[in-house]
């Protein structure tokens, strides 16, 4: 599942929500060698834009869960400053340090979810993920990947550099069992103001001054577990922490049923959808969708949403 395409370059305007998502080049966490709770910082394993191969080991570390969800690991571990590589003001540091500090963890019927911001040293294969999730929903040869991995990499380079207006979030997924993987099972971006605004949004266009959440993508593997509901739960939760506004906007195409029914299901409704002429762009029609968030967050039941919702 992926929420509407924002990057700033137009590699096929259109929005895009993509269930068929094909991500073979998963993130296994041997439970013996990199513990989510004793991670081993050493120099990281990152897929490159040249070759990539499945199993890669990158660096993972997780403090305490978000307040609104139960988690059993320790208070305290080892941590890695998020960095943007611009000066920043001591508002924006205390943000930042904010985002660095940020869980959500959820049991699951089949397995445990961690959801954290991520680090430098994860992109390259967040970038994997999100250029084989665009290329199948535009339904572009798998030749073309290299090719979107090299733009949606410059995408995210320009975006780190916006933080902590601005925030990518990974969720890792554990199935039950003493010796199941630690995966990389999906991520989504958020921005919270004006500054963390994309350049150039898909149509209908939000306002900049609202968080917006975008790109969301759930590795095909791990459907219907409820991964997605919870990082859309994950996004909603940190931008009651990081904006004052609570006016949240999000696109969905129209053919996508399923998402449109999760969103729905989630509280957000149709403000505007595309007109018809936007066909002749070769561009889907879009939703643009939004939720005011309530001032204190309620849990979402999540039962509710991955009884009827391929998440």
């Amino acid at each position: 599942m992926a929420t509407a395409i924002s990057l700033s370059f137009s590699l096929d305007p259109q929005s895009h929500h993509n269930y068929h998502h094909h991500f073979h080049h998963n993130t296994s966490f041997n439970s013996h060698k990199a513990s989510i709770f004793t991670p081993k910082y050493t120099f990281p394993f990152v897929i490159s834009l040249e070759s990539h191969t499945s199993n890669r080991i990158i660096p993972l570390s997780t403090s305490q869960s978000s307040s609104s969800s139960s988690s059993t690991s320790p208070s305290s571990v080892l941590q890695t400053p998020l960095q943007t590589g611009r000066f920043l003001t001591n508002q924006e540091l205390e943000k930042l340090e904010s985002l660095g500090k940020y869980r959500y963890f959820q049991e699951l019927e089949s397995g445990s979810l961690w959801v954290r911001v991520m680090r430098e040293e994860e992109m390259d294969v967040t970038v994997w993920l999100l250029a084989e999730s665009f290329a199948e929903s535009m339904l572009m040869p798998k030749g073309y990947v290299k090719f979107l991995a090299y733009l949606v990499k410059q995408y995210m380079i320009e975006r780190r550099t916006l933080m902590p207006h601005t925030a990518t979030l990974l969720g890792f997924y554990r199935e039950k069992g003493e010796d199941a993987d630690l995966q990389l099972a999906g991520t989504v971006e958020v921005c919270f103001d004006k500054r963390g605004a994309n350049a150039n949004p898909p149509t209908p266009t939000p306002p900049k001054n609202s968080p917006y959440i975008c790109n969301m993508t759930v590795d095909k593997l791990l459907r219907r577990k409820g991964i997605g509901w919870h990082l859309l739960k994950a996004s909603e939760e940190l931008i009651s922490q990081m904006s004052s506004s609570r006016e949240v906007y999000l696109h969905c195409r129209m053919i996508d049923t399923a998402p449109l029914n999760m969103y729905r299901k989630a509280g957000y409704t149709i403000v505007e959808t595309d007109n018809i002429f936007i066909l002749l762009t070769l561009q889907r029609r879009k939703h643009l969708m939004c939720k005011v968030l309530p001032d204190s967050e309620s849990l979402f039941e999540v039962d509710e949403c991955t009884s009827s919702v391929d998440t």
